[in-house]
């Protein structure tokens, strides 16, 4: 079968046969791009396995049913035209909804999701702040936070273009980030605090939307694109929850039961995404497209 293949690590991929996989099978219909994914081919998770495939998650066929896949066991990655799958992270596509919209409801969409669902409450009309609302992630939580019964949303990023589009999406406010003082920018927001973060970036953005939540806050870190270490001090903690989340920490069931949240509202037209594809042998430029941030969903079809 064809397949994009890291060959050394840190290395773009490139189209070759690779061997077919066993046991558990889909056929690929569209492959997810990620961040993840050049993080773990670059070593620094961990030395990869090479030669393996890359991706983590994809959406495929099964037995005549349309399906979502996530984290294959190497060294069957999802860019492939065939992929091998773990029945507990493999879950049913509903009807109504895209095989790119199905994809971006994966690792991106469950980025969002779950935060706003599992490790807080936003549905009493509480006051969010979207931290790194340029990407697909932060343009899904904007979205979600909405529809969740969110009182007042704000998205806050660097990008310019990418944080007017988290207004087209139903941010009430947005903060351009990146000034001499990020943290008034974010409390002249914030009324009389936030409740709730979703922070895709941490470092010293995190600190600045700290400074303006509301006693009780909850405060959920997911990504750290501005820097892996803040010098968080203890008082401004006070009173808060911070909450590390990553979605592979959550059992199956807590997955399987918010992918099929997420995509039925997408299949509604209550969740959008920007999208673009790249064949398989255009995989290589898939890959510099990842790498360059977009501010887009991005996948593969086999």
């Amino acid at each position: 079968m064809r397949a994009a293949v890291l060959e050394a690590v840190g290395e773009v991929p490139t189209v070759r046969d690779f061997d077919e996989p066993d046991g558990d099978v889909v056929e690929v219909t569209l492959a997810g791009c990620n961040p993840v994914d050049l993080i773990l081919a670059s070593g620094e998770m961990g030395q990869p396995t090479t030669p393996s495939v890359v991706g983590r998650e994809g959406i495929g066929t099964s037995n005549g049913r349309r399906v979502y896949f996530n984290a294959p066991p190497d060294p069957f990655g999802s860019w492939a035209q065939r992929c091998r799958i773990d029945p507990a992270k493999t879950f049913p596509v509903p009807d109504g909804i895209d095989d790119d919209t199905a994809v971006a409801c994966g690792i991106a969409g469950l980025a969002a999701w779950l935060p706003l669902t599992r490790h807080a409450d936003v549905s009493h009309g509480q006051t969010v702040l979207i931290l790194g609302a340029t990407g697909v992630v932060g343009h899904i939580a904007v979205q979600a936070a909405k529809l969740l019964g969110a009182g007042r949303v704000v998205g806050a990023g660097r990008n310019r273009e990418a944080l007017q589009r988290s207004g087209e999406l139903g941010a009430d406010a947005t903060v351009q980030l990146g000034g001499d003082d990020d943290a008034g920018a974010l409390r002249a927001e914030a009324g009389a605090g936030y409740d709730v973060v979703i922070d895709l970036v941490y470092g010293k953005p995190f600190l600045a939307a700290l400074d303006a939540t509301a006693n009780g806050a909850t405060l959920i870190t997911i990504g750290a694109g501005a820097g892996s270490t803040a010098a968080v001090p203890f008082q401004s903690l006070t009173g808060r929850t911070h909450v590390g989340h990553l979605n592979d920490a959550m059992p199956a069931d807590v997955m399987r039961a918010a992918y099929d949240e997420i995509t039925g509202h997408a299949a509604d037209g209550r969740i959008r995404v920007q999208t673009s594809r790249y064949s398989l042998e255009q995989a290589p430029q898939a890959w510099r497209a990842q790498a360059s941030g977009p501010h887009i969903k991005l996948a593969v079809a086999p």
